[in-house]
Order: structure tokens, then C-alpha cells, then sequence
């Protein structure tokens, strides 16, 4: 809203560069460590002062000659007297550096050390893990501590395992950034980003009455997150509002990879246990094992529901009663609707009504005609009918955004620096100037 109280229009907002603004006062920080911080501590490789290397020492190096050097961020704290170790060490800044001692010199300034951050307040706890509010000594940004328990005979988990392996190579704007990793013998912390809520927790503060504004720009993010898991055959396997991240200026991210699966064979099959059950797309319920992206989008249908109605889309309490909820309003399948379901077995077996497909409109009156398109497309029984992510962005419903949104880095929306449009390659993403409206009807 523009400082007279009247909404800013689309336009006006595309020419801004304004931060996006949701509804809480807390003030919050995202840590901008180094994305390919090492997880290796500082007793397990030779510290980079007593590696002899050639060297011109009378090049003199700066603070920004080691950021650039190691990825660090801009206003990250070195080690007193880290600078001369530096160029004493390193080789020279026009010669590859060798990945042990990057990994060394990382160490030496803190990273991989569980001493680099203080843990402040417990957010929240599972099975295999407790995450922590924690504060970084290098950089003095909030971070976000995900302490998991290392069993003597089991090791690591393995969600722990594919959360790591996934996430060090999944580096966009949309998805939550992985700073740090630390391995002691009783516990692996990773330390994340940290974003202060999740979409349930802001669809909770703000009455589940969100704006339908907001519910465009959130789920836009989401399918790009999403697009650009699926374009490195990563499956998320586990969307679902508590898993989407949002801070302060609106910005939202795809977090909790521990059942993410990289696909790069279409023949595998996988478990049917996965997806939590109100956001299972029905091959899945009724066991199917051969699933590709498609899993993921019908899980964005049931989110883009939610948000848009203030009200979870399938709430089952089991997979027959998910099943029956899903055919109460989008009909009984048949074979001209889902070819092959009537000679499934597992569909048989439950002998459901004949349902009679209920507009979706009706359950969702705020949704427009071009967001009830894209509802349906995500919302499809066949998984291979299910519109993909990519194509989902380029649908008509953000028309309004404009066309510079699609060709946006998959991390620019980070670098909000100038005051007008001028061009997606050299300002930040739309998604920094479409101003998020006050959460109402």
C-alpha cells in the first residue's frame, strides 16, 4: 500500500524496488555464508599456515581478495592476523586453488566448528533431530542450528545424508541455503539460513485470510523452487505448508530436503510412503511406486487451495478416508478421467461411490478464472496430465507479474539495489518489488 493507504498498483510496483513485506515486526536475518563452506573441522586437514607454497608476497592481499577467493560473504569476520597468514600460504591469485586447502582455509576461519555459532532458542524438535535459533560469530546473522543425533551402531540417518548430498548442489534463490556443516562424534549440525516462519505459521497469524496478492506471489516462488529442483531430477517428495519458509520481505523457500530423492533413472521405483497424507496425490495412495515430478505438483495444488481458502484442500485422517475426500469433490475417477483405474486392484478393493465432480469454484469463491485453470491442472488423477513447473510459470494467472519474471537468475532476486526496472539481468527478481498487500479478503 502506497503511504496514502491505497493499494499500489502492479506497475507502480514493477518500476520500485521495493523489498516485499509481510506482517511481522520482528526484525530478521538471513546469513550469507559461504554456500560451499566445508564441512571437513580444523584437525582433520593441515592448516593452511603450514602449507609451503610458492608465492609473490609483495602482492598485497585484501578482505576482498579472500572473499572472492573462498566465496565469503562481504561482511564476514576474519581471524586477526588471517591476512598475512594468506598470502604467505596461498598460491598465487591467478593459479587454481587446490580443494585441500580451500577446505583448510575455510576451517582456519571458523567454518566446520561448532565454537563458530551460538545457539540462542529451541524452535522445534523431531525424530531424528532439534533445531535451534543460533546466532554466527563470523558474520553476527541469525542462523538456523539443525542438531541430529548420530547413533553409535546406526550412524547418520539417512534423511540426514540426503538432505547434505542434495542440498550443496541446490543453490537458487527459492531454496533455503545450506551455510555450514559440522560433524562431531555425538551429533551433526547443519547450519541453515535462517527464515523466522513457515507458511503455516503465517496463514495462522494472519487469520488464514491471506491476500490474494500475496497467494500469487508465494506460490510463484514455489514453482520456482520447484522448477528448478526438477530441472536436476530432484524430486521434494515432502511439500507441505510447514516446509516452506518465509521471511520479512517476503520471500519464500523449499526447506526440509530429508526425503528429496535425485531421479536420474525414469525406471526406478521408490517407497509410496512418502508426501505427509493431506498432500499424497492418488496414484501414490493407491501404491504406486513409479512416480516422476508430477508428485510434487499435486502437492502445490493442495498449498495454492489452502492459502487461496484458509483451509487444507484433503485433510484424511487415513488413506481411504484421503481417497474418499479427494473423490467427494473432484469425482469418482473413470477410465475416460484416469485410463487404467478400474482395473486397478488396490482401487477396487475400497468400492467407492460414483462421486459426481463439485466445482472448484464453489469451494474456493476468491479464486479467479485463471487460478482455477491452474487448479485443475494441478489437481490432475493422471500424474503424467499434471502441468509441470516450468509450464505452471508461464501460466496466464501471473500474467501480472510481466514477462521480465521469466527470465530472472535463480539467485537474483538477492541483489535489490536499484531504484527503478531496468532489466531482469541487472536488478532483482519482481518478486522484490511486488510489494506483498496487508493479509485480507
Amino acid at each position: 500500500r502506497n503511504e496514502g493507504g491505497g493499494e499500489i498498483s502492479q506497475n507502480e510496483v514493477l518500476r520500485l524496488c521495493l523489498p516485499g513485506i509481510v506482517h511481522e515486526n520482528v526484525k530478521m536475518g538471513s546469513d550469507g555464508e559461504s554456500d560451499h563452506a566445508s564441512g571437513t573441522s580444523s584437525d582433520e586437514v593441515q592448516s593452511p599456515v603450514r602449507v609451503r607454497m610458492r608465492n609473490n608476497h609483495h602482492r598485497r592481499i585484501s578482505n576482498e581478495d579472500i572473499n572472492k577467493r573462498l566465496s565469503l560473504p562481504a561482511d564476514i569476520r576474519l581471524p586477526e592476523g588471517y591476512l598475512e597468514k594468506f598470502a604467505m600460504n596461498s598460491p598465487p591469485f591467478d593459479k587454481p586453488m587446490s580443494r585441500r586447502l580451500r577446505r583448510a582455509s575455510l576451517s582456519e576461519i571458523g567454518f566446520g566448528k561448532l565454537e563458530t555459532y551460538i545457539k540462542l532458542d529451541k524452535l522445534g524438535e523431531g525424530t531424528y533431530a532439534t533445531v535451534f535459533k543460533g546466532r554466527s560469530k563470523l558474520t553476527d546473522n541469525l542462523v538456523a542450528l539443525k542438531e541430529i543425533r548420530l547413533e553409535h551402531e546406526e550412524g547418520a540417518p539417512c534423511t540426514a545424508i540426503r538432505e547434505v548430498s542434495l542440498l550443496k548442489d541446490l543453490k537458487h534463490a527459492n531454496i533455503v541455503t545450506l551455510h555450514d556443516i559440522i560433524h562431531t562424534d555425538k551429533c551433526l549440525t547443519l547450519v541453515f539460513e535462517y527464515l523466522e516462519k513457515d507458511l503455516k505459521q503465517y496463514m495462522d497469524d494472519c487469520g488464514n485470510i491471506m491476500s490474494v496478492h500475496n497467494v500469487k506471489i508465494f506460490l510463484f516462488q514455489l514453482l520456482r523452487g520447484l522448477a528448478y529442483c526438477h530441472r536436476r531430477k530432484v524430486l521434494h517428495r515432502d511439500l507441505k505448508p510447514q516446509n516452506l519458509l518465509i521471511n520479512e520481505k517476503g520471500e519464500l523457500k523449499l526447506a526440509d530436503f530429508g526425503l528429496a530423492r535425485a531421479k536420474s533413472v525414469p525406471t526406478k521405483t521408490y517407497s509410496n510412503e512418502v508426501v505427509t497424507l493431506w498432500y499424497r496425490p492418488p496414484d501414490v495412495l493407491l501404491g504406486s511406486t513409479e512416480y516422476f515430478t508430477s508428485i510434487d505438483m499435486w502437492g502445490v495444488g493442495c498449498i495454492f487451495y489452502e492459502m487461496i481458502t484458509g483451509r487444507p484442500l484433503f485433510p484424511g485422517s487415513t488413506v481411504e478416508d484421503e481417497l474418499h475426500l479427494i473423490f467427494r469433490i473432484l469425482g469418482t475417477p473413470t477410465e475416460e478421467s484416469w485410463p487404467g483405474i478400474t482395473t486397478s486392484e488396490e482401487f477396487k478393493t475400497y468400492n467407492f461411490p460414483q462421486y459426481q465432480a463439485e466445482p472448484l469454484v464453489s469451494h474456493a469463491p476468491r479464486i479467479d478464472n485463471d487460478g482455477l485453470d491452474l487448479l485443475s491442472m494441478l489437481l490432475q488423477f493422471e500424474a503424467k496430465k499434471r502441468v509441470s513447473a516450468e509450464d505452471a510459470l508461464r501460466h496466464s494467472y501471473f500474467r501480472s507479474f510481466g514477462d521480465q519474471v521469466q527470465t530472472l537468475a535463480d539467485s537474483e532476486y538477492k541483489r535489490c539495489s536499484r531504484s527503478t526496472f531496468q532489466s531482469a539481468n541487472v536488478v532483482s527478481s519482481a518478486l522484490c518489488r511486488l510489494q506483498l498487500h496487508p493479509s485480507s479478503p
